[in-house]
């Protein structure tokens, strides 16, 4: 757990997110983070809750049809 600190930044507050924590998000800057609202708090992810919803169905649809991948490349 990490403890980030709120700071003025112009007439709008931002947070200092530590390196560590940026090099595990994979992000630096000038990158999105997207604040995700669960029932627990928020969820700081790098990606976009669009595209991952899209990604999950290519990942699905990859699995199921991974025969058929397979003999097609033969």
């Amino acid at each position: 757990m990490s403890a980030l600190k709120l700071t003025a930044i112009g007439t709008s507050t931002g947070v200092m997110i530590p390196k560590e924590m940026l090099d595990r998000l994979k992000v630096g800057e000038g990158d999105n983070l997207y604040a995700i609202e669960t029932v627990e708090g928020y969820l700081l992810t790098p990606t976009d809750p669009a595209i991952a919803e899209e990604i999950k169905f290519g990942e699905r649809f990859m699995k199921q049809y991974c025969d058929s991948f397979k003999a097609s490349t033969k």
